[in-house]
């Protein structure tokens, strides 16, 4: 900052010796070194108040970019959502309408496809086969 050197340090410190006097000059040697002290703290305050200023700009405009990217993101999706939607419900509509591929004429097969009650799907489930009888005497062991 300044370029002061040993010399004129002592230079500064014999005027002052004469000026101020042998007296007051640890007072004013005090006093000069608190004002100081106190300007440094105001100037790294002010330091930290202007990085932090710095800061707050930098997050902001990041905020904005990530603001306007996820604005592109949602325009992309709903472009591609509304672009969409007229296959869906072309689909939808082919689908509801009855293919007569797929129209059945036996109906057999109709009755067995729509039955809902719980008695016709126990008739359907398949018969279990008989256990073979174990007497008291088939479970001891043979000696």
């Amino acid at each position: 900052m300044f370029d002061i050197g040993f010399s004129e340090l002592v230079v500064i410190g014999v005027v002052a010796l004469i000026v101020i006097g042998p007296e007051r000059l640890p007072k004013v040697a005090r006093t000069a070194g608190h004002l100081l002290g106190r300007l440094q703290r105001y100037v790294s305050n002010i330091k930290s108040d202007i990085s932090r200023e710095v800061e707050l700009d930098e997050l902001k405009k990041a905020g904005e970019q990530f603001k306007q990217s996820l604005e592109q993101t949602e325009n992309k999706i709903t472009e591609e959502v509304t672009g969409t939607q007229p296959a869906l419900q072309a689909m939808t509509q082919t689908e509801s309408a009855p293919q007569p591929d797929t129209i059945v004429h036996n109906p057999a097969v109709v009755e067995t496809h729509f039955i809902d009650s719980p008695q016709a799907e126990l008739a359907l489930e398949p018969v279990s086969m008989p256990q073979p009888h174990v007497t008291p005497e088939s479970n001891k062991p043979r000696a």
